[in-house]
């Protein structure tokens, strides 16, 4: 019998609390203002899969919670870390339909608060005692820091290769969920070719919902993503069905002209945005990027084989379903 999704979260919701409260405590900052705005942003941060990646590839094999909990704490905190410095150089105003803190706080008090929660979720990969944890927490900072840099350089290239891309993505997204799935099976004791069959799950599951991510910027409008679709597209970044789209549009047709001059940042009014967005959308590419995430996500389940678990190998396929089913 095929477990639902819903089991995932009812199965792991006591773990999945305690790291909860975890992040909050580290997460509260001393002062009123900042700490309030901070706390707006951890409660707001969906369905903790990283977490919930690094609890469950423990749970596979040696389940001993303390350790897992204050990982997988470190593991959210560092994602919400990195949130807050992707807005400050976005200069997004809004995240999940709430205000940002660059919105609401000069960007220098920003980058401090993002750099005081990066330092919170290092003390509690620390709090594990584990070497390897602590280096495999450092390695996908390290990643996470290059996957942005690539963001910010590669603005505005229609140019860039499937490659550059896969690899920019790899970076900013793919990391922590290979780096969750990887600490979680180290922590649990499981062989070294295990722990590496997680790590390349995580990897490919981050992949999946990163394009997933992609589509919905252009699939979906501020109903769903709290913010008007096409927001890539204002910034210049560029995404696979961007890629997609612009691969199969005459050169120097209207709808070419129009797409390399938003992406280029010649034309940023919304309307001429939503022109874009809508040529997107009849193209197909919207489509054919979807199919890219679910061979990603089939691929990520492929490496379960090893879990020996089958109850825990059966959750983390379900989470591989939500992450390609997932609307927002």
């Amino acid at each position: 019998m095929k477990l639902r999704t819903r089991d995932v979260f009812t199965t792991m919701r006591p773990d999945l609390q305690r790291v909860e409260a975890r992040v909050e405590e580290a997460a509260d900052v001393d002062y009123p203002i900042i700490s309030t705005l901070v706390l707006d942003l951890v409660r707001a941060g969906g369905k903790r899969l990283r977490p919930l990646i690094l609890l469950l590839a423990g749970r596979a094999y040696r389940y001993d919670p303390d350790p897992l909990v204050t990982a997988a704490a470190g593991v959210e905190l560092l994602h919400t870390a990195s949130l807050v410095h992707d807005d400050t150089v976005d200069r997004a105003a809004l995240r999940r339909g709430k205000p940002t803190l660059n919105s609401v706080l000069s960007s220098g008090a920003v980058i401090l608060v993002g750099d005081y929660l990066f330092a919170q979720s290092a003390m509690l990969a620390a709090a594990t005692e584990s070497p390897r944890v602590v280096a495999i927490f450092a390695s996908t900072l390290a990643d996470i820091c290059d996957g942005q840099l690539r963001e910010m350089f590669d603005a505005h290239r229609l140019d860039q290769t499937r490659e550059e891309y896969e690899r920019r993505i790899y970076g900013k997204t793919a990391s922590l969920f290979a780096g969750a799935a990887e600490m979680g099976a180290v922590l649990g004791g499981a062989t070294e070719a295990d722990v590496q069959s997680l790590r390349a799950y995580g990897s490919d599951l981050g992949m999946a919902f990163q394009i997933v991510d992609d589509v919905l910027d252009l699939r979906e409008g501020t109903q769903h993503l709290g913010k008007p679709a096409g927001q890539d597209l204002r910034q210049g970044t560029v995404t696979l069905p961007t890629m997609l789209f612009a691969a199969r549009i005459v050169p120097d047709s209207p709808e070419d002209v129009r797409l390399r001059a938003v992406v280029g940042g010649d034309l940023d009014d919304q309307a001429d945005i939503d022109l874009v967005v809508a040529d997107v959308r009849r193209s197909g590419a919207l489509d054919d990027a979807l199919a890219a995430a679910d061979a990603f996500a089939e691929r990520a389940k492929s490496h379960l084989e090893a879990v020996p678990d089958p109850e825990t190998r059966g959750l983390l396929e379900e989470i591989a379903d939500l992450v390609i089913d997932r609307t927002a």
